[in-house]
Order: C-alpha cells, then sequence, then structure tokens
C-alpha cells in the first residue's frame, strides 16, 4: 500500500513535516502487531510511504456491522484483539534508539479506525502518524489536542503532558467497547470532550 500527500497539498510544510516524522517513526517499528513500513521517499515532487498491503477491515467496521447483524464479539475475540494491541505497544513504548536510549514512543490515537484485523485473524496497528518520541523536535505543544477525542485520555483530552499510558487508557476504552457493543463518550464534540475530561 503506498500512502502520500495529496499533490495540491504538497506545499504545506507542516503537513509534510509530519508526513516526514511519520515515517521516520514508523520506520524503526517491526513488530507482528504494526503495520510494516518498507519504504519512504520523494518521487516526481511527492513523498510516499510504502507499507504491507492488509487485506482485512478497521475496527471501526467490525464494531459496525457487530451492530447491525446484532452479533456482538465474544468475551474471547475481544480479550485476543486487545492483548495483541497491547503486545504492539508494549514494544513501541519500549523501543529504543541504536545507542540504548528509549525514545518513549507514544501512539497518541489508538482508536477503532487505526486498528486493523486481517481476514487472517492479525491484528494491526496502524497510522503512527501523530505518534512521537519524547525528543523529538516536533513535538505537540503543551494545551493543543491531537487525536480522536472519545478514544482519548483525560490528560490527552485537557492537553496535558502525556505518557505511554495514556495510550493504555485508550485500549482499555476500546476493551470496553468491544465488550458492550456502546461507545463509551457519546454526543456532540465538545460534549465528549468535557466528559473525556472528567
Amino acid at each position: 500500500a503506498i500512502k502520500m500527500i495529496l499533490p495540491h497539498l504538497s506545499g504545506e510544510k507542516d503537513l509534510v513535516k509530519a508526513f516526514i516524522d511519520e515515517a521516520k517513526v514508523a520506520a524503526l517499528l517491526s513488530h507482528p502487531n504494526i503495520v510494516q513500513i518498507y519504504d519512504f521517499g520523494l518521487m516526481e515532487n511527492s513523498y510516499f510511504i510504502a507499507m504491507e498491503y492488509l487485506f482485512g477491515k478497521d475496527l471501526r467496521h467490525i464494531f459496525q456491522k457487530a451492530r447491525e447483524k446484532e452479533a456482538p464479539l465474544s468475551l474471547e475475540h475481544a480479550l485476543y484483539i486487545t492483548a495483541r494491541i497491547c503486545s504492539g505497544l508494549g514494544y513501541a513504548h519500549k523501543l529504543a534508539d541504536l545507542q540504548g536510549k528509549p525514545l518513549q514512543l507514544i501512539h497518541r490515537d489508538i482508536s477503532p479506525q487505526n486498528i486493523l484485523i486481517t481476514y487472517g485473524g492479525e491484528v494491526k496497528i496502524v497510522d503512527f502518524g501523530i505518534a512521537k518520541a519524547a525528543g523529538q523536535s516536533s513535538t505537540t505543544q503543551h494545551g493543543s489536542i491531537k487525536g480522536k477525542v472519545a478514544y482519548m485520555s483525560p490528560e490527552q483530552a485537557s492537553g496535558e503532558k502525556i505518557d505511554q499510558r495514556s495510550d493504555i487508557f485508550s485500549t482499555g476504552i476500546l476493551l470496553y467497547e468491544m465488550l458492550t457493543q456502546k461507545r463509551m463518550f457519546t454526543g456532540d464534540t465538545m460534549e465528549v470532550l468535557d466528559k473525556v475530561r472528567k
């Protein structure tokens, strides 16, 4: 699969920098529960990321079909998916640079859209697009929020400094929703943001 910046957006420096940062972070990751990145580059004035093609559906689609068919995920499947997410996150959270210094990587957007289940039963975390390593110069400014509000930790939703526990909190929300077939936080964006912060 090829991920590219649309040509009309290639002049936006912040977007290009975020795309390059994503490629740098993702290139470090090699784990069976994280989408594999094969190549990154610039071709005909367009940046691209070449990654493994995953034949399956994301968790959002699976939630939707389960509700439509009134066939909730079994406890066994929900726990399996959660365990695989935790395995991938555990690897990313412990990742160190070549000198052995921990990168303190945080995904920051663990949500149904970013968990893909292949038809072969593999569970993959995708889109490290807003993931940040602790020492990275482009860390999100204090007070700004990035990610899907309904899956954030209270600290992330408040724009506070976060650590890897924020990803674990988001994973807990996914487990809750797999087991109950209900959204943990409902309402419009501002209502959800207020609920998450509390």
